[in-house]
């Protein structure tokens, strides 16, 4: 039976943020994007937030390159951005390979970038369809390795680097693929079926076992191949992303925000002077036993 955690185990590090995602542990802090304030923050153990960069509509993804520059995902650009001297620049297109708004990633030891879509408009209510992987190489090239993916969402590599494990949010499933050395993927396999979860953002521990947000349950779930639920964390809000860091990686942040369980929440997503207004996104940590591993 699952081990079941109250949300009042779990500290507050941050408050008041609009839409906190794609948190990263790198350099000794806690990265996040915050999609509705277009914003790349840093944040130290004692809570104090930097604005790292602001102006990236739809900012959600992020990862480092082997010599440090960070990578962004901007979402409502179909565009993945790459930290210069002079500012950002654009690392690639990747319009031509989605058909919607692209949203998470993971960025392996070689620097390429592996990245999802939602695939359909979903904030127009449009009829759900499935969509592709994109793989970014470091020099900047971009191709579609994958398809048939149903909302690819949060993304790991494992720590030798040759298996890539996806969340696919619509499938309520967690889908894997071997990695080739020449960064081809083999054919998916179910990694973990997960109806009730609609599994958001994903951290890999050294055990193998994957964290996921589950927004329809308001929880994060610890989950083995195959699919056993081993950890229930409830959260203050509808949990959209996890992530392991600490300076021994068995700290488990949590970010979750009020919005899904509310009616239309597709279109509250899309309203972001709510979201700024409200400021109801928050992360939240607890120890756990298990550290994390691999990327991100």
């Amino acid at each position: 039976m699952a081990r079941h955690i109250a949300s009042a185990a779990l500290t507050p590090l941050v408050q008041g943020l609009a839409f906190p995602e794609g948190p990263r542990w790198h350099d000794g802090a806690l990265w996040c994007a915050d999609i509705a304030d277009g914003r790349v923050l840093r944040i130290g153990s004692d809570g104090a937030v930097d604005i790292v960069v602001d102006g990236i509509p739809g900012v959600s993804g992020l990862g480092w390159l082997p010599d440090g520059r960070m990578l962004a995902v901007a979402g409502e650009q179909r565009a993945l951005l790459r930290q210069a001297s002079s500012g950002w620049q654009l690392h690639a297109d990747l319009a031509p390979h989605v058909p919607a708004d692209c949203n998470d990633m993971v960025v392996d030891a070689q620097g390429r970038a592996w990245v999802g879509n939602w695939g359909f408009d979903f904030l127009a209510d449009a009829r759900p369809a499935t969509t592709v992987i994109v793989r970014v190489d470091p020099d900047g090239r971009a191709q579609a390795v994958a398809d048939g993916m149903f909302f690819p969402n949060g993304s790991v590599v494992t720590p030798d680097g040759r298996t890539l494990i996806v969340a696919e949010t619509y499938r309520g499933q967690l889908t894997a693929f071997d990695i080739a050395d020449d960064g081809t993927l083999s054919p998916r396999r179910a990694w973990a079926a997960l109806a009730e979860a609609k599994p958001d953002g994903i951290c890999l521990d050294a055990e193998g076992a994957i964290w996921l947000a589950s927004p329809p349950t308001r929880q994060v779930l610890r989950v083995r191949e195959g699919g056993e639920i081993t950890h229930r964390v409830d959260v203050p809000g509808d949990a959209v992303a996890c992530m392991l860091g600490g300076t021994d990686r068995r700290t488990l942040f949590t970010l979750s925000v009020p919005l899904f369980a509310a009616a239309g929440s597709a279109h509250r997503f899309n309203d972001k002077a709510t979201l700024r207004a409200v400021r109801g996104g928050r992360i939240d940590r607890m120890q756990v036993d298990v550290p994390g591993a691999g990327w991100p």
